[in-house]
């Protein structure tokens, strides 16, 4: 009987275990429709715009004031911490909102506040939103 007690709390601990590191990378930045994103990066003191896309997807159209960092080359996080200040918001996009998900991992790892755009640049434009 105690034996079987003791399976049980052992995976009892291992599945409370599991669950809150599952849950702790989706929890530490946001992930915001396109609405709440306008509303967010219209505090231009408060927030830095980041364009997570290469150079070309950047100069087809960004948002307006977006700083451009590329995330797939290998200098992301150097420019980040030269370009980027901790004590503002950074909202990131990108073309479809994988990239920018990814951005965001890597903002929040060094202590970032990060805001992503869900559905990206796309859903931006699909919602009637300007581009630069």
């Amino acid at each position: 009987m105690s034996r079987l007690l003791f399976i049980l709390l052992f995976v009892a601990v291992v599945i409370v275990a599991w669950a809150c590191k599952s849950g702790t990378k989706s929890s530490v930045y946001k992930t915001v429709g396109v609405d709440e994103f306008e509303r967010i990066i219209s505090d231009t003191v408060g927030v830095v715009v980041l364009d997570a896309r290469t150079q070309s997807e950047y100069d087809e159209g960004h948002i307006a004031h977006a700083v451009l960092i590329d995330v797939k080359t290998d200098s992301f996080m150097m420019a980040a911490r030269d370009l980027l200040p901790k004590d503002k918001t950074i909202a990131v996009y990108c073309r479809s909102g994988r990239r920018s998900a990814m951005a965001a991992d890597m903002l929040t790892d060094e202590g970032y506040t990060v805001v992503n755009l869900d559905g990206g640049i796309m859903a931006w434009i699909q919602s009637g939103k300007s581009v630069e």
